[in-house]
């Protein structure tokens, strides 16, 4: 299965405060475990939402907002995706990350959607659709 592990952002993520050497290096070590194992597929540290946008959707109308968002503890500061054989797995890989924000953080774990999650209504033509755009992405990436 495939889970988002998303680092909850903070006030000093958000107020665009970087790591320090050795939270960078415990992390790099706790990425290569995880690229080791086989479990990571990506990961990323986000800039703070006063760099984003936001599009709202209304129907046919789209707004788009400026950053930052309130309410830090609703943000996102970073994420990995993972491959794994269960949520357990992934709790246990979680228990061993290095504190990702060195005082009080929250890291959320949430499954993937697969395509049998969709039923009937997934069709043959879209399953290959989405085969076709999956190995695109692959071979960009090479």
């Amino acid at each position: 299965m495939r889970v988002m592990v998303i680092i909850q952002a903070d006030k000093n993520s958000e107020a665009g405060v970087m790591p320090d050497e050795s939270l960078l290096a415990a992390m790099g070590q706790y990425n290569e475990e995880l690229v080791k194992a086989g479990i990571m597929l990506d990961g990323e540290g986000l800039h703070p939402s006063s760099k984003g946008k936001r599009v709202k959707f209304s129907g046919k109308e789209r707004t788009v907002i400026d950053g930052p968002f309130a309410e830090a503890k609703e943000l996102i500061a970073g994420y990995w995706m993972w491959k794994v054989n269960s949520m357990e797995e992934a709790v246990e890989w979680v228990k061993r990350c290095p504190n990702p924000m060195g005082e009080a953080s929250v890291v959320e774990i949430r499954p993937v959607f697969e395509a049998e999650d969709f039923g009937a209504e997934f069709t043959p033509e879209l399953r290959e659709q989405e085969d076709r755009l999956r190995k695109q992405i692959a071979d960009q990436r090479k």
